[in-house]
């Protein structure tokens, strides 16, 4: 491989004048400059990516942090951030933190001695005052980790009142509820907006509400639990598709048809919901959107262009399946 003193000799030129054409940093020339594309196109000499940004301190390279992988909603999500920063002409690095502190810990360090321009995050123990000590543009998606920050998230109280007046509306009389992890603003955000529309039904108590933690596996384990408590339960909104899809899974094993005897609805829109058994209903979020819009706004403050808007909350949509039934 070429190297920048082989570039220099070719154009007949100092190596710092070569820096300065390669990095538009300084007076060179026309015909100097001339000389040196010519040399760097004659011998494809590629700049090595790593010196310079050491040297510029930037990189066109964005991170992206989120919880759980194994969720399809994040690598969505993260198609959607890298569609968007590729047409914008940054580079985007992924790292799943497993819901783990000490892990998004060291992939921060390792992020900041990459030097990466900017940071989107999905973090529930990121805090307000280490995002300002990492010193580069952060931008927060799905959770909301300070009202200084950038933020971009849905509807989710309103959206789950959605899906809990649905099912009131099919003919539901008893509906349970699968709810995300308690430290996830989210989850309890989707748990209350399932509260505003049954908690005050004459049947209802707290041991219709079962933690899923947002898994298939401990979705399944926590609907059988309701459904061996409540046998009597017509209607479960799970506060995501995953644990949604886990409820059906668990309807089948303890011997209940969906939607015939049970209506599920998911929340999150997930493209995995239309190739369940029964097809999921679900709430679905702008996912595709969340993303580009994430993206757009990094790369902006990144850039120090203006921007408009800091905090987004997307309406989400209601979209019909196969798992729910009209009466």
């Amino acid at each position: 491989m070429a190297t920048i003193k082989d570039v220099a000799k070719q154009a007949g030129v100092s190596v710092a004048t070569v820096s300065r054409v390669i990095n538009s940093n300084g007076y060179v020339n026309e015909n100097t400059k001339k000389k040196v594309d010519a040399a760097i196109q004659q011998l494809n000499y590629k700049p090595n990516a790593v010196a310079r940004s050491l040297y510029k301190k930037t990189s066109k390279t964005i991170g992206l942090m989120v919880p759980d992988i194994v969720n399809p909603f994040f690598p969505e999500l993260a198609r959607a951030v890298e569609d968007t920063a590729h047409k914008l002409g940054y580079n985007v690095v992924f790292c799943n933190t497993d819901e783990n502190a000490e892990k998004e810990e060291d992939y921060l360090e390792i992020l900041l001695q990459k030097y990466v321009d900017g940071l989107i995050v999905a973090s529930n123990t990121l805090t307000a005052a280490k995002v300002k000590q990492l010193n580069i543009p952060v931008v927060s998606i799905d959770r909301k980790i300070n009202a200084d920050i950038p933020t971009v998230v849905v509807k989710n109280k309103s959206g789950a009142q959605k899906a809990a007046s649905f099912l009131k509306e099919i003919g539901c009389k008893r509906i349970a509820h699968l709810s995300g992890p308690e430290h996830i603003d989210n989850a309890m955000e989707r748990r209350a907006g399932y509260l505003e529309e049954v908690g005050s039904e004459p049947w209802f108590d707290a041991t219709y509400i079962e933690d899923g933690n947002y898994e298939m596996k401990t979705a399944i384990k926590a609907t059988l639990e309701l459904l061996n408590r409540h046998p009597e339960i017509d209607g479960i909104f799970a506060g995501n598709d995953v644990m949604a899809i886990g409820a059906i899974k668990a309807a089948h094993q303890f011997g209940k048809k969906v939607p015939e005897e049970l209506a599920i609805i998911g929340f999150d829109g997930i493209v995995l919901s239309e190739a369940t058994t029964p097809e999921l209903t679900t709430v679905g979020q702008p996912i595709y959107k969340m993303g580009t819009i994430v993206a757009e706004m990094l790369v902006k403050l990144i850039e120090k262009k203006q921007v408009e808007n800091t905090f987004y909350e997307l309406d989400v949509e209601l979209i019909e399946r196969e798992s729910t039934r009209k009466v």
